[in-house]
């Protein structure tokens, strides 16, 4: 857990949700503090261009104090920094999409950052994106801002159209950051980025106030460092909201796995000849690694991936890219110049679309929504690569639309199919990069991924756990517990809500032995370490 007497400046740890609110309500570290170092955070990181607009230190400054005037038990996020991606609303703060001439200020904050404002966590800035959120690389962000750089190595890619939400998660710039996801934007650079990316189902989180890419598939996503603060950041904003014209009741979300149920799930991937690395075999190595850990919870089926694949190719080739043009048709048959040329060119195939393509393709995707969900009845998920593969900043400038187009292999159908998906880290590439996987279910199936997320998290070997640890420098400190705290016993949830993560079976040393304590009920079991004469432990 995060240490609040550490120096973080020196330690960098990163700003876990519940260690910061079991230090605020103990009385252990003051918000401006912590806001002191996020600043300083800030400035050291600037060569990454994670942010379009910040707020001012006064007004953060200002926010703290307020805070500080408050009990911290009666706010569920006292004190958290946040990051919000630039196509949602922020009062004060003005909105651009990675488009300076479409920038404005709107009158009123979107509702989940209101949500979150009222929880009481505090909105550091906005970040930076893909223009228009057209884009999965990252790279396509006008010079004004500059390219959002991959959090473990800057030469390569940070993933988009989320870069910046992604980048501030992973250097610890902040708790939490909201995204945007119609193709893969709050999945992509979550896995080139070693963190979480929840892709809500459609509508749960409203999107009202949300610059549209293509409204009816869009989705506000969410950035953490672990499930468990994925889960409970999501609970707090999973609200209806009436001004959403796509809004979805969420009573019918369905109920999340246990933590110590010997249920064993049944996870689907697409058979070999339906993967596809683009060349790189590592990955291909990487994918079946982290299917091999995953044995151990339950069954691992092959299914026939190929109607995943033909909803995914009518997301660009169908007529959804003239709905992309529709929300902005206004601003880019005025103001061609100022949008980034390679987006200008997507959108401008937008106008070969007629209403006789969009028929044909809404019955195409009706089918294929039959097929999908007939194949995904009988598992608990269906587990992909986030991304077939990474690449160099280099390499997308050179090919921008070929290679963006080749990440969003395992991406792009998911919301014309109308699924929920988990983005989880799951290992590391020779080079350091890191890899993960995608968990995706049905519609509404979201608390049971993010339990999935939890479980798979704990189950992780101890050496995977120490990589990714190093990789972020997270601020955890190693316990060890025995008794009902132990993974599996009733107890061990009091260390998963605290954020705590399982990180691996130990055997007792031989100079302890374990007794049955009965003086006080109820019953427990206590270990205690013998005196030995060798060691002299008298």
């Amino acid at each position: 857990m995060l240490d609040p007497t550490l120096n973080m400046s020196n330690k960098f740890p990163a700003f876990d949700i519940f260690s910061l609110r079991e230090a605020y309500i103990n009385r252990a570290i003051s918000v401006t503090s912590v806001i002191d170092e996020v600043l300083n955070r800030i400035k050291i990181c600037k060569d990454y261009n994670v942010w379009i607009s910040l707020q001012s230190p006064e007004r953060l400054w200002s926010q703290a104090k307020q805070l500080e005037q408050q009990d911290p038990k009666t706010l569920p996020l006292y004190g958290i920094p946040f990051a919000v991606k630039d196509n949602i609303d922020c009062y004060g703060l003005p909105t651009t999409a990675a488009c300076p001439g479409f920038a404005y200020l709107p009158e009123k904050t979107a509702f989940v950052v209101q949500r979150l404002i009222d929880a009481g966590a505090i909105l550091i800035g906005k970040t930076n994106m893909d223009q228009f959120a057209t884009g999965l690389t990252g790279t396509r962000s006008p010079d004004s801002y500059g390219i959002c750089k991959n959090a473990l190595n800057p030469d390569y890619i940070s993933g988009g159209s989320s870069s910046g939400s992604a980048v501030a998660v992973a250097l610890n710039l902040v708790s939490f950051a909201l995204g945007t996801d119609t193709a893969g934007s709050g999945r992509i650079p979550a896995a080139f980025n070693n963190i979480v990316g929840l892709k809500p189902s459609r509508g749960l989180l409203s999107s009202d106030g949300v610059v549209p890419a293509c409204r009816s598939l869009d989705c506000v996503s969410l950035f953490c460092q672990t499930s468990a603060q994925a889960e409970y950041i999501f609970a707090l904003i999973n609200q209806a909201d009436s001004n959403d014209i796509y809004g979805r009741d969420n009573r019918a979300l369905a109920e999340p796995y246990l933590p110590n149920s010997t249920r064993q799930y049944r996870f689907g991937i697409p058979k070999p000849e339906q993967l596809n690395y683009f060349g790189d075999a590592e990955s291909g190595e990487l994918f079946q690694r982290a299917i091999e850990s995953l044995k151990p919870l339950g069954e691992v089926v092959e299914i026939d991936f190929q109607p995943f694949l033909d909803a995914a190719s009518l997301l660009y080739d169908g007529p959804w890219i003239a709905e992309r043009y529709s929300g902005l048709r206004e601003f880019v048959e005025s103001n061609s110049k100022q949008i980034h040329p390679v987006v200008y060119q997507i959108l401008s195939n937008a106008k070969q679309k007629n209403a006789i393509d969009t028929f044909t393709a809404l019955h195409q995707l009706q089918a294929l929504k039959q097929q999908t969900y007939k194949l995904l009845s009988d598992l608990s998920c269906i587990v992909v690569p986030t991304a077939p593969t990474i690449y160099r900043i280099a390499e997308v400038l050179a090919e921008p639309i070929r290679l963006n187009s080749q990440l969003g292999y395992y991406t792009n159908y998911m919301n014309l199919l109308d699924l929920s998906a988990l983005a989880l880290p799951f290992g590391f590439y020779r080079s350091g990069l890191p890899f993960g996987v995608t968990l995706f279910a049905p519609a509404l199936a979201d608390l049971r991924l993010l339990s999935l997320g939890k479980i798979i998290e704990s189950s992780q070997s101890p050496k995977s756990v120490a990589v990714k640890t190093a990789a972020i420098d997270s601020g955890y400190r190693r316990i060890a517990v025995c008794g009902a705290h132990m993974q599996g016993l009733p107890l061990n949830t009091q260390l998963q809500t605290l954020g705590g993560r399982f990180f691996g079976r130990m055997r007792t040393a031989p100079n302890y032995r374990m007794y049955l304590l009965t003086a006080i009920p109820p019953e427990r079991p206590g270990l205690f370490e013998i005196l030995t004469q060798d060691k002299r432990l008298i």
